[in-house]
């Protein structure tokens, strides 16, 4: 849940702070996964949260959107292990279905920052472009006026140009917005880490190097927070039938051989889960846009997250640590006490109001065989903050698909979209929730993930997983797990109302709606004062002549 407050007068704005440190709390009620913000109690006028919630009229799907540039680290692949059953698995499938001449692409696994190899899942196809187009196809040899001439006549150079085979040829776009769409859906522990291309021996060769590291670097940049330079080029070829994997350096876009073997990865997978619930408070400036005080918000918790100490089953992580079980690990966070703000955060100039940031992430990481627990846990701090990014992304990618559609409705919404809040001009707290997370069956026994927004179901997430990750199997509702509860319903006073003689709204002149009411209200409260005032007065004069009686008597008894 997101609450964003608005903005107090300058003299206030500490006893503020100190008032909503004493009096939020966060909640997990019944031992559940479900959070709840709560502010104290203050009896505003007109009660309530202004929440957004606006309905989703068509679920997400694959659409293109501009890239970014990644954040990397060195690392040196010699060696890419497959799983044999599901890749060779894939391959069957891809040539007994009478497939295009050529396809492209995404390879699935996991570039292990502890070892020189890379592992590889699965691979999972590009779907065709909202034109019905292939994401790769073929295209004709330019013919070649010195080739013809060199043969002597026109005829021969028209035969050899026609011998020459077709070049690849991209739409690295498409292919890069779908490598974005499936890393979200990804857990810890994976990633796109490349690309395959299932062509001929002689259209591979006839393509440019250029091209293949062009589509590769496109793809790279869609996944931002995967930190290495190097990236894999799986090609299968069905004519002659043979793999052969490349890696490509990012830096230099060459492409250099490397081993390939197949072994048994995904049944020797192990599983880390974690809830790990947070809270953060951030000041808002008045000229931030939403995008950017939700990016600084996930950036403050993800040094939280970076920092935490690890209890795995229990015991406290160490260098030297083993696991020998093969079961599921329950891994606990732990995370200093905030005592204070940071220095950065208590600067009053320019503050538009408080962001409360606060839930619960249910996360999950996959390790890999030979692979150390200290990796583990770093994927799965990992996972922590790529769901909440991809949240956000989710919640800007639909507000973007509203502006671009026809029948947008916003101005006669009663509730504002969360992206366009102007902050120093709230008056009264505005909340809303994420998109929660849920588990979606995948690959011998592993989990993939997708986020429902409020008025999605699940049929609507396997509908995006039929199409970007080409999810065939029919699953059952029962199967789908949903370790984030839907948020709860929280009542919010104004925040104005936390400090004592404060005000969210100015109480000059009744409206004249709830003019009446709000008077006749106001004189019970003064009647209701009054009295108090008196009946404590009496009791004062009472005290006083008791016990000028007692002291009177103890005298004349003496």
């Amino acid at each position: 849940m997101l609450v964003l407050l608005p903005p107090l007068p300058l003299h206030w704005a500490e006893k503020v702070i100190s008032e909503l440190k004493a009096y939020t709390t966060f909640t997990q009620p019944d031992g559940g996964r479900r959070w709840h913000f709560c502010l104290r109690e203050c009896g505003g006028e007109n009660g309530g949260p202004y929440v957004a919630s606006r309905e989703v009229t068509a679920p997400r799907r694959l659409r293109r959107r501009q890239t970014r540039s990644p954040c990397r680290r060195g690392a040196m692949v010699k060696a890419v292990v497959a799983d044999e059953a599901r890749i060779k698995a894939f391959e069957e499938s891809v040539a007994s279905s009478g497939a295009p001449r050529s396809q492209v692409g995404l390879v699935v696994g996991k570039l292990s920052a502890s070892s020189d190899r890379a592992l590889v899942y699965s691979l999972l196809p590009t779907p065709p472009t909202d034109a019905g187009e292939p994401a790769c196809s073929l295209r004709a040899a330019a013919p070649s006026v010195g080739k013809a001439k060199s043969k002597g006549g026109g005829k021969g150079g028209a035969a050899s140009s026609s011998d020459a085979p077709p070049t690849l040829q991209f739409d690295v776009d498409w292919v890069a917005e779908h490598a974005r769409q499936v890393s979200r859906m990804l857990l810890g522990g994976m990633s796109v880490i490349g690309i395959y291309i299932w062509a001929s021996e002689g259209s591979f060769k006839a393509t440019s190097p250029a091209v293949l590291s062009q589509a590769i670097r496109v793809v790279s940049q869609a996944v931002p927070w995967y930190d290495f330079d190097e990236r894999l080029l799986i090609h299968l070829s069905y004519s002659p039938r043979r793999w052969a994997c490349r890696i490509c350096e990012m830096a230099s876009g060459s492409l250099r051989p490397c081993d390939f073997k197949f072994s048994k990865l995904l049944t020797s997978l192990q599983t880390f889960r974690c809830t790990y619930n947070f809270e953060t408070r951030l000041n808002i400036v008045q000229a931030e846009p939403f995008r950017k005080v939700m990016s600084k918000a996930i950036s403050h918790l993800t040094k939280e997250v970076q920092n935490a100490k690890a209890l795995v089953d229990g015991i406290l992580l160490s260098d030297d640590m083993t696991i020998t079980s093969e079961s599921s690990h329950k891994i606990d966070f732990l995370v200093p006490f905030k005592t204070n703000f940071p220095a950065g955060e208590c600067s009053l100039e320019g503050v538009a109001g408080l962001l409360v940031f606060a839930g619960s992430v249910s996360a999950l990481a996959y390790l890999g065989p030979k692979e150390s627990i200290t990796e583990a846990i770093s994927d799965l701090k990992a996972d922590i903050i790529a769901s909440l990014r991809s949240r956000l992304d989710i919640i800007l990618d639909d507000d973007e698909a509203d502006d671009d559609s026809t029948t947008n409705d916003a101005e006669n919404s009663p509730s504002q979209k969360a992206t366009q809040v102007i902050f120093h001009e709230l008056r009264e707290p505005y909340s809303f929730s994420f998109p929660r997370r849920i588990l979606i069956p995948w690959l011998a026994g592993s989990y993939i993930c997708d986020y429902l927004q409020q008025s999605e179901t699940t049929k609507d997430a396997l509908e995006r997983c039929k199409e970007v990750i080409s999810l065939e199997t029919d699953l059952e509702d029962s199967s789908i797990l949903e370790p984030e509860a839907a948020a709860a319903s929280a009542t919010l006073e104004s925040f104005w109302d936390v400090v004592p003689g404060a005000s969210s709204r100015a109480r000059a002149e009744p409206s004249p709606i709830d003019g009446p009411s709000e008077q006749a209200n106001s004189s019970r409260r003064a009647q209701g004062s009054s009295f108090s005032i008196l009946g404590a007065l009496f009791v004062l004069l009472v005290a006083l002549l008791v016990g000028y009686m007692f002291a009177f008597s103890a005298n004349s008894k003496t």
